[in-house]
């Protein structure tokens, strides 16, 4: 006699057929394999760029503050430059030995500041009284510095040099003021270039009498 089974049989699950665990596995799989691969590469970078940017802002901050300290440097130097012409001028000066004495002593009085030249009551009244003899008592006369000095029969000439003309015409008041010097002349006065130093000054020429 033949059985006939009518109780519905269960279904085994073929092991090759995916399911939904495994679909969320592998996608938590792929996740993480994208969050190890912006942690190893991206937050390193992240960190170096960071570290470049501060080391950057002290970079900037250094040069800031090297800016701030050279402010004037070329001023600096253009005024030790100017120095050291004088300077050599005054030595020139001094070893000329056809200069009088006297002359020096009031030529160095005359470009010392906070110094009046040697002046007689009349000239000292009368600068007074005139408003164009009157001597600027706020000019430095460090402005002012002699490239020569000839003396030949007590007439002089005078070549130096000057940051503008209003330098050479105090030093020339300061002059004509002097009990020492007469009849005084400034002859020129030219913007020059020091070759070298690039340093541009008045070059001028004063001419005159001694009064021995």
């Amino acid at each position: 006699m033949i059985k006939i089974n009518l109780v519905p049989q269960r279904k085994v699950k073929r092991a090759s057929e995916p399911g939904m665990k495994d679909v969320w596995v592998g996608a938590g799989a792929v996740l993480a394999a994208t969050a190890a691969i912006v942690g190893l590469l991206h937050v390193p970078r992240q960190r170096e760029l960071s570290k470049l940017e501060e080391a950057n802002e002290v970079v900037q901050r250094e040069l800031a503050t090297l800016k701030e300290s050279l402010k004037g440097f070329d001023e600096l130097k253009k005024a030790a430059e100017a120095a050291t012409i004088r300077g050599e001028a005054i030595e020139t000066l001094l070893a000329a030995k056809i200069v009088p004495a006297y002359v020096l002593q009031e030529l160095g009085a005359i470009l010392t500041p906070g110094k009046d030249p040697t002046m007689t009551m009349e000239m000292s009244q009368r600068i007074k009284s005139d408003p164009n003899r009157q001597l600027d008592q706020s000019w430095d006369p460090k402005h002012v510095w002699i490239i020569s000095f000839a003396d030949k029969e007590g007439v002089f000439k005078l070549e130096g040099g000057a940051q503008s003309d209003g330098d050479v015409n105090q030093f020339a008041k300061r002059l004509q003021a002097s009990a020492y010097f007469a009849d005084v002349t400034p002859m020129r006065s030219e913007r020059v270039l020091e070759q070298g130093s690039n340093i541009s000054y008045n070059r001028f020429t004063i001419t005159g009498k001694l009064v021995y």
